[in-house]
């Protein structure tokens, strides 16, 4: 995925409101702590299996990992990946061809075969069971989640929404209110930031007890990158801070968001 954005991108609100949900029906959150924290990763890279993982197992957080998973790192690292999977982390569904909508501004980048414009709702459809396959034979899990690439979510030139089909497969998805009312949802997709914007991001969070569900990409290398120093001043904090924060993989968290 090439970077749509090489500055801080963050956005706000769910994409599309599939919960009608108010204020007053927010989760708790485990052992009172003020916000849940979702450390993700998409595309599948290089610096994450070389960088993003081994700083969350030395203060012992579990990852989201969302693997498109046509993408070399995964076949060329599958062990690291299975290895990644047994230390409690999470493989998540990024499709197999990462498609995104061609026709939207700077999207020079997409190739005709991912062109989401050109996708029907059972094109996405398959590629997405495809993916969930694919990855049950990497860790053995059935449940899962997603994050959608590009955050783009219309097929046949912008038509229709593959929303409503991602329940069918997913427990959660990011930037879709599963589980949880979407004004309780903040979403994170960082390039090119300081640890102290990454810190500020968690504590507005906990100041209004929401959930802060970050999407990284390249950790000290690879695209939309957040800086090695940055990442980890991040995850220091949070390691300071542990009744403030709960923080956990993407599914764990929508496991225990539907409890409530």
């Amino acid at each position: 995925m090439k970077p749509y954005k090489r500055t801080l991108l963050i956005i706000i609100t769910a994409l599309l409101p599939l919960s009608t949900s108010l204020a007053e029906d927010f989760v708790n959150w485990p052992n009172g702590a003020k916000a849940a924290v979702s450390l993700s990763y998409d595309d599948a890279l290089n610096s994450q299996l070389d960088n993003a993982i081994p700083a969350l197992n030395k203060y012992h957080f579990k990852g989201s990992f969302y693997l498109s998973v046509s993408n070399a790192p995964v076949y060329e690292r599958l062990e690291e990946w299975r290895k990644a999977a047994k230390q409690g982390h999470e493989l998540g569904n990024h499709t197999v061809n990462h498609p995104c909508r061609s026709s939207l501004p700077g999207r020079e980048w997409v190739k005709p075969y991912a062109n989401l414009d050109n996708y029907s709702l059972e094109q996405i459809e398959r590629e997405i069971a495809t993916t969930n396959a694919f990855l049950k034979a990497i860790d053995g899990e059935t449940e899962r989640t997603f994050t959608p690439p590009c955050i783009d979510d219309k097929v046949d030139n912008g038509k229709t929404s593959y929303w409503p089909i991602l329940s069918k497969y997913f427990i959660g998805a990011k930037g879709v209110p599963m589980n949880l009312p979407k004004e309780q949802i903040e979403l994170l997709m960082p390039s090119n930031v300081t640890g102290q914007q990454l810190i500020d991001f968690v504590s507005k969070a906990a100041d209004q007890g929401h959930l802060a569900s970050i999407v990284f990409h390249g950790i000290g290398g690879d695209h939309l990158m957040v800086s090695t120093q940055a990442h980890e001043e991040l995850l220091q904090h949070l390691a300071n801070n542990p009744k403030r924060y709960y923080v956990d993989s993407y599914v764990n968290i929508m496991r225990y968001a539907k409890q409530q």
